[in-house]
């Protein structure tokens, strides 16, 4: 079976440094607050061109985070595309603020900024896009809307680690910027992690008391907070790891270019290059109304695929109280209908990725013969 994604071959090729930095933190026994974990957040700082990064327990908990430092809660709204994760949604429901769901742009399926205004109301108080797939989203527009309506902008970063916009590094661009390092991401820990970078001394130390449960000073308790820690063991696998994430987005780049040349003509929407983003292909993502037959086929040639997401969020069960219904967003629902996502990861190879596109071309040969067209 060709895996969706496959973690082995680059653990496998960093075996000895992960070893050699596991061990380091074991003999010293400092797992929480270890060197390590500084400096990551130093490191990651300057790689998203901010001066502050916090590391956290989750990409979720960084979003929670960033909404509790911005004193968003009940009787708020924030602004999100009906197209992406739900943890995007919980994260805004867990501080008692209400998400006010937006179609996403039919080209990168990112939040629409056009969709705005008709979003807007009174008790507005932040706009969180999703850089979805690792396309980032139109962030001029975004930003502009936010400016003349002194809205908050959040990013939605978990599955953007290098992406840029405007030559930007995406995170940076907004108040806050939020990121996962789930062990699929791009970059990714051996475990749960997160972070938020911001160019704000004010929300970095009030997001650092809040993941360590509302302190600086050992039991002096300021404010309110949770265990949510990046732990030191995770910071030094992903230490050692930032410094290969540029060559692996690279061959992500290329294996996309790879498979648009290959599935060129075939009646399927192909991710697109804008000339003023930069995507880290963390998922490669086609878009047909044969979806489901096709996603069968490629099961039988053993070639594993996903669907994300198979439902808007508006749509979610657990989200039917905000009092959405079917045909609100459609473009959303369309897309949820149509996406699949191919296996992509640094290690793929051409070979394999011209067995997957032979496999797609197989498919809709087939399609054409058995309806005559």
């Amino acid at each position: 079976m060709i895996p969706l994604v496959d973690l082995k071959p680059q653990h496998h090729t960093l075996h000895a440094a992960i070893t050699k930095a596991t061990n380091r933190v074991i003999n010293t026994g400092e797992f929480i607050h270890g060197k390590e974990v500084s400096t990551f957040e130093q490191q990651f700082a300057r790689y998203c061109s901010t001066p502050y990064c916090v590391g956290l327990g989750s990409g979720t908990d960084a979003l929670t985070a960033a909404l509790r430092a911005l004193n968003i809660g009940k009787g708020d709204e924030v602004i999100l595309p009906a197209f992406t994760f739900v943890s995007t949604a919980f994260a805004i429901l867990s501080v008692d603020a209400t998400p006010v769901f937006v179609d996403v742009d039919p080209v990168t399926l990112t939040l629409d900024p056009l969709t705005l205004p008709q979003a807007l109301t009174t008790h507005a108080r932040a706009i969180l896009p999703v850089h979805l797939y690792g396309m980032p989203a139109n962030m001029d527009e975004i930003l502009s809307f936010a400016k003349k309506h002194h809205l908050f902008v959040i990013e939605d970063a978990a599955q953007a680690h290098g992406s840029t916009y405007r030559g930007m590094p995406v995170g940076g661009l907004g108040t806050v910027g939020c990121f996962s390092f789930y062990p699929s991401k791009n970059l990714g820990a051996l475990g749960d992690g997160g972070a938020i970078v911001t160019h704000s001394a004010h929300i970095s130390e009030s997001i650092r008391r809040y993941g360590n449960i509302g302190t600086q000073t050992k039991y002096r308790h300021t404010t309110i907070g949770v265990n949510s820690r990046l732990d030191t063991i995770q910071a030094a696998i992903l230490l050692l790891k930032l410094p290969h994430l540029h060559t692996w987005n690279q061959k992500r780049r290329r294996h996309a270019d790879l498979y648009r040349n290959l599935l060129k003509g075939l009646p399927i929407t192909l991710p697109q290059e804008l000339p003023d983003r930069t995507t880290n292909y963390h998922l490669f993502v086609i878009r047909t109304n044969h979806r489901n037959a096709l996603r069968k086929c490629l099961t039988k040639h053993g070639i594993e695929t996903g669907i994300h997401y198979p439902l808007p969020l508006h749509l979610q069960p657990s989200l039917i109280h905000l009092g959405y219904k079917p045909g609100y967003f459609p473009i959303s629902e369309t897309a949820a209908n149509t996406v699949l996502s191919l296996p992509m990861y640094p290690e793929l190879t051409q070979r394999t990725i011209r067995y997957v596109t032979k496999a797609i071309h197989t498919f809709f040969q087939s399609t054409q013969t058995n309806t005559g067209s």
